[in-house]
Order: C-alpha cells, then structure tokens, then sequence
C-alpha cells in the first residue's frame, strides 16, 4: 500500500493505492480533479483506488471521502480505468456539495424569515419586540 499526502492550497489529498503500484501521472490526475471540488469547507479529501474482483469488468474502483463540517460526504464508483471511476466521484460529489449548499442556505433563509416575521407579529401588537426573544 502506497500512501502519498499532497497539501494543496486549501486542502489535505490523501491518495491510497491499495495492493499495487501507480504512476505519478494517475496522482497528478486526482490531483487536478479532486482541485475542482470547489467549497471552503473542505478539510481533506481521502483517495483510495484499488482493483476489485477480476471477473468484474469494471474492477478498477475508486473511493473518495471529503471531510467536512458535519456528515462527511463519500462515493465509490467502479470503471475499467482509474481515470473514468475518478472522474464519475469528483461529478458526484460536485452534485452533492451543491446540495448541502442549497440545503444549508434554504436553512438560513428560513431562519431569516422566522426572526423577520416574529419581528413584524411584535410590531402588529404594539409591544416591543426584543431580537433575543425572537432568536430563542
């Protein structure tokens, strides 16, 4: 097992090639494709590739798992190369951390709206309406 730790401008890559050995120009392929995955949130991102059972045709599988705030986000997808399963992750996970995006601002929306509304109920009834009640 091979283990190479790359620090990039704003993340950890941990690459693992599990019972055999790579080129660099497979570990500059990750490199550049983990690199996409734009968000700032991003801590690491862990890269195993490793060959599943031979009487599989698409035995070359790829696992990436980025840690982040909260649930880390994980995918595992197989081809007959390294660079078609790597490429079909980093889409996945583009997907996905477009989706915790959205998730997360709807959530501060909502929350928004919540205290904008509470505020205005106060209004309406002529008391004073203090920010540290709506927020509880």
């Amino acid at each position: 097992m091979e283990l190479y730790c790359l620090k990039c401008n704003y993340m950890d890559i941990i690459i693992q090639h599990l019972g055999f050995q790579t080129s660099e120009s497979l570990d500059n392929f990750i490199r550049e494709k983990v690199n996409t995955l734009k968000s700032d949130k991003i801590v690491r991102a862990n890269v195993a590739l490793y060959l599943a059972s031979e009487g599989n045709p698409e035995n070359q599988v790829c696992e990436i798992r980025l840690e982040i705030p909260g649930n880390d986000l994980f995918v595992k997808k197989g081809s007959v190369h390294f660079e078609t399963s790597v490429s079909e992750c980093v889409d996945v996970l583009q997907t996905q951390l477009r989706k915790t995006r959205d998730k997360n601002r709807d959530r501060r929306q909502g929350n928004e709206d919540k205290i904008q509304d509470e505020l205005m109920a106060g209004e309406d009834d002529g008391e004073e309406t203090e920010l540290e009640d709506v927020v509880k």
